[in-house]
């Protein structure tokens, strides 16, 4: 991270020094930069590279870099109005019209201003990825053999017989498929189970990147409401019933947001409710490899206990490595396996060998389960953390589950019973998440993981894409006071 912030200083420097040379001319070589600034030389890398980007610098191999050559004046700009027509016309005749909105998803892939601490994160703090595993990991793949050969379709045996040992429950090499990362096998699942224009029945709340799949696909999302231990069997059996729905996606384990886990009683209910309604359970265990320390024993992915073809299981190492770490995995039984591999080919092709061979390389590695287990004691003390501060800062905030894994944690807003509660009423959710982002920390609104309604007003807060503890304690401070802010002028 220091070497991080030192590139960006230097690039800072060297953008206010370019007008000293004409265009085309050669800036001072790598080590004289390292001398007169006295950084190291990948710091002086990392701002030659940040200002090619930008297209000031022109970086020539063995040759040193350049002040880039002006631009040229931009073309005239195009008249894409009639795209207005077409797109809409798009879906004119479907049953259910696609909408095509990464807004929810965006919310936790967006990068804040500087200075504002990050509470809507989805993905590790750079302090909590193993960069140095992968990087190791990486540099062992590229020296294998064939490495940058073609891969089989359904991705390397090697990887898919890993993928398989990790969900257990007699899942073979042969119903497993690579996919790159979560969200394209989920969007895949979705693409080969349900046709444009049929329901797909969704936890309530639940994961915004599925529901934003789901619409784009023409899909009709129908919710089933959580609890602490899950979606509610009875719920989902009328569900299915009332809309002839033959899907239902869920998260058994850790759920986003709530961080419910689907309790042993009602595991063996959702496989029977989906059966006896010919039905596919979609399971995304998007967060296995981020279990909190305290958490004990963890049940089985629902897939382990499906002979039947039932349960299509969707995981991923992303969650537990990087954002750009994109390996994840599909495994199904029966014929809807090769309709999975059909689609996903159609999509994807398949996901480069480079990254395949690295994933091997890395959870074969002894770094990999020392780097889950840190990971998994870091979770825990934030989450313990947040958890503390919260109850100190912010009282009237519900906090009705606290989760053992996963990387946040779902509250709701005071509900009009008092206090400070008035201002979330209609709209003050979104006020709340405003306030905070100009007091310095960002949130993320509940509104998009619900499918309908809402009953309340909700945020989650992510505790992991965070620098620490203090990090924690100062962002719900600053919430505090946006709190009170929206509060006074309710």
């Amino acid at each position: 991270m220091h070497d991080r912030s030192s590139a960006g200083d230097l690039a800072n420097r060297l953008r206010r020094e370019l007008d000293r040379y004409s265009p085309g001319g050669k800036l001072p070589s790598s080590r004289a930069l390292v001398e007169r600034f006295r950084v190291s030389p990948v710091t002086v890398s990392r701002a030659l590279a940040q200002l090619a980007a930008e297209g000031l610098v022109v970086t020539r191999p063995g040759a040193g870099a350049f002040r880039a050559e002006p631009r040229t004046a931009p073309a005239p700009a195009g008249d894409t109005s009639w795209q207005e027509v077409a797109l809409s016309a798009d879906g004119a005749a479907d049953l259910v019209p696609r909408t095509v909105d990464a807004s929810g998803v965006l919310v936790s892939l967006a990068a804040p201003p500087p200075g504002v601490i990050e509470f809507n994160g989805g993905y590790l703090h750079p302090s909590l990825q193993p960069e140095q595993a992968m990087g190791a990991a990486l540099s062992r793949a590229g020296r294998r053999p064939g490495v940058w050969a073609r891969p089989p379709v359904e991705g390397a045996w090697e990887l898919r017989e890993w993928f398989a040992r990790s969900i257990g429950g007699g899942v073979t090499a042969a119903e497993v498929l690579v996919t790159a990362g979560g969200q394209s096998a989920l969007t895949t699942a979705l693409r080969a189970l349900a046709p444009p224009g049929a329901p797909v029945l969704v936890e309530s709340p639940t994961y915004p990147g599925m529901l934003a799949i789901a619409r784009a696909a023409g899909l009709r999302p129908v919710p089933v409401p959580v609890d602490a231990d899950g979606v509610k069997p009875a719920l989902l059996a009328d569900a299915f019933r009332a809309s002839g729905a033959r899907v239902f996606v869920c998260q058994p384990l850790f759920q986003n947001p709530t961080g419910a886990l689907l309790s042993p009683e009602r595991r063996g209910e959702v496989l029977r409710i989906a059966r006896e309604a010919g039905a596919f359970v979609v399971e995304d265990d998007f967060v296995r490899r981020l279990v909190h320390e305290d958490a004990g024993p963890l049940p089985r992915p629902l897939a382990a206990e499906d002979p039947d073809g039932v349960v299509v299981h969707v995981c991923s190492l992303t969650k537990a490595t990087s954002p750009s770490f994109r390996v994840g995995a599909l495994a199904a039984r029966g014929p809807v396996l090769e309709r999975l591999r059909a689609i996903q080919v159609v999509d994807t092709f398949f996901v480069p060998r480079p990254l395949q061979e690295a994933a091997l390389e890395l959870v074969g590695s002894p770094a990999w389960l020392r780097h889950l287990r840190a990971v998994s004691a870091e979770l825990r003390r934030r989450r313990d953390a947040m958890t503390s501060a919260l109850r100190r800062e912010l009282p009237a905030y519900a906090l009705p589950h606290i989760p053992y894994g996963g990387y946040h944690l779902w509250l709701r807003l005071p509900d009009g019973t008092g206090g400070t509660s008035q201002a979330f009423g209609s709209g003050g959710e979104s006020a709340l998440v405003t306030a905070a982002l100009r007091a310095g920390v960002a949130v993320t609104p509940g509104r998009p993981y619900f499918s309908a309604e809402p009953p309340a007003a909700h945020v989650r807060l992510s505790f992991a894409g965070v620098a620490g503890a203090g990090e924690i304690t100062e962002g719900v401070r600053r919430l505090r006071e946006a709190e009170k802010g929206v509060s006074a002028h309710s």
